[in-house]
């Protein structure tokens, strides 16, 4: 165990165990923000964003999955979608939205309509 966290105030007497020393709250805040800059490489590396991109367009869609309009990424971050032959950005999923909805071409998605609007089962449902 160090001395007293060094990003508390002066005279501070909170233990600080973690590295620094740091106490548990600002070493909570230190990781974050490692995270935060973490994320930010790597979207950057992976799919051209500059940063402050995702943060702008997570905004730009109101703070929620750009399809179900639900999931806020709050308890996991939305992905990126992409295309894969172009590698342009198109917006920000959430997990099964990704994986569920697009995940399964636009073949799928066409199918979903045409099931949507013209079910089998109409097909043999007796006339009233």
């Amino acid at each position: 165990m160090g001395g007293p966290c060094k990003d508390c105030p002066a005279g501070g007497k909170r233990p600080a165990p973690y590295p620094g020393p740091r106490c548990a709250t600002h070493h909570r805040q230190v990781k974050r923000a490692r995270r935060a800059t973490a994320h930010e490489t790597r979207v950057g590396k992976l799919y051209g964003l500059a940063p402050g991109d995702y943060a702008r367009l997570l905004e730009a869609q109101g703070g929620v999955c750009a399809l179900c309009r639900e999931a806020t990424g709050a308890v996991r971050r939305l992905a990126v979608d992409h295309d894969h032959a172009t590698g342009e950005v198109r917006g920000l999923l959430c997990m099964p939205c990704n994986r569920d909805v697009l995940g399964r071409g636009r073949e799928m998605l066409v199918r979903a309509l045409e099931y949507l609007d013209n079910p089998p089962a109409r097909k043999f449902r007796r006339a009233p």
